[in-house]
């Protein structure tokens, strides 16, 4: 079982011969936990950002499978990160109440998103200061 407690970049293994590559990604053998939605982003441009939310309960592995994006997080506390995904095999894990922004998409960019929950609009924060004032109140 993974033990994460921060965001950070996973390295998913390569399968691969003369044919091609396989990649495999197994809930909680590979990220911290079971897999209960599969969603993707495509068709955004590099002026486009998308997420700009937190979420109270969901955790998520973004993979960007073609192409390339970015990622910033941000934990409410000052902390950062900002990661470049231009790699199938590569992927960056979200814990809970992290702030995300997907942005920079390349023209064939398809972004996979894991997601530990089942979609529930009433868990998202939308609001960067409601954000930052519920991660105050932690």
């Amino acid at each position: 079982m993974c033990d994460y407690d921060k965001d950070k970049l996973i390295h998913f293994p390569q399968h691969g011969d003369t044919r091609g590559h396989l990649v495999v990604i197994e809930g909680i053998k590979d990220i911290p936990f079971q897999i209960a939605r599969i969603f993707y982003i495509y068709g955004s441009d590099s002026t486009v950002v998308r997420g700009q939310h937190a979420n109270r309960k969901s955790e998520f592995v973004l993979v960007n499978i073609c192409g390339t994006c970015k990622v910033k997080t941000n934990d409410g506390k000052g902390n950062t990160k900002e990661f470049n995904l231009d790699k199938p095999h590569e992927g960056v894990y979200i814990p809970k109440m992290v702030w995300k922004d997907m942005y920079d998409f390349s023209d064939d960019s398809i972004l996979l998103c894991l997601a530990s929950q089942p979609y529930d609009a009433k868990e998202y924060i939308r609001d960067y200061d409601r954000f930052i004032d519920e991660v105050g109140k932690k």
